[in-house]
């Protein structure tokens, strides 16, 4: 791979990343061409050649969000375990991978308050096919007698408001536990307390 081959990957990896935390930050309507770009150190017409529009930018940062949301599940949902064994690998994958990226979960929440109405993509829609398998999983080991009867799909609600929004509104929750929630100590204890919620919901009674 030639010099300026590698200069470009790097150039567009670095406009993706700054992308990224400027969505995150200021929403899609309040951030500009010319805000990325200074955050990257370049032009707008330097921009342009990279990523024709705004709107071409953002679907490509979304659509790496969702490879990388897809990609950090896959081994936890394919693994041959069941039962809570299972569920914890599956909320293990999430939880880590919104704690390496903040600016992602910041970014779905955005859209999807906003009713991924700057997308080309049908975001629900993408996402429906990983809820209905969730959905099932719980249903059928439910039937199986290994969980605790439940409404699956309200579980399912219930967990991915308490994941998402703990990343979302951590400047808020510092305001509230007088502590960063990002702190290695902080995630441990939320990465705990979620785990036994779900244990506690699923587990049949003694």
């Amino acid at each position: 791979m030639s010099d300026e081959a590698v200069d470009e990957r790097t150039t567009r990896e670095q406009i993706l990343d700054a992308a990224r935390q400027c969505f995150a930050h200021t929403g899609y309507s309040a951030t500009s061409l010319n805000d990325i770009a200074a955050e990257v150190g370049i032009r707008r017409p330097s921009l342009l050649h990279h990523f024709v529009s705004k709107e071409t930018l953002y679907e490509e940062v979304f659509e790496q969000l969702l490879a990388d949301w897809f990609s950090r599940l896959a081994d936890s949902i394919t693994a041959p375990s069941r039962g809570l064994e299972k569920v914890e690998q599956v909320l293990d994958a999430g939880f880590g991978f919104f704690a390496d990226n903040p600016a992602y979960v910041t970014l779905m929440r955005r859209e999807a308050i906003d009713g991924g109405s700057h997308l080309a993509i049908d975001l629900a829609a993408t996402l429906r096919p990983l809820f209905d398998e969730a959905v099932d999983y719980f249903e059928r080991e439910m039937a199986a007698g290994v969980f605790r009867d439940q409404d699956a799909a309200q579980l399912l609600l219930t967990g991915y408001g308490a994941l998402l929004s703990y990343f979302s509104d951590a400047p808020f929750l510092e305001g509230l536990l007088d502590e960063s929630p990002l702190t290695e100590a902080s995630l441990a204890r939320r990465r705990s307390h979620i785990i036994d919620f779900f244990r506690s919901a699923l587990e049949l009674p003694k």
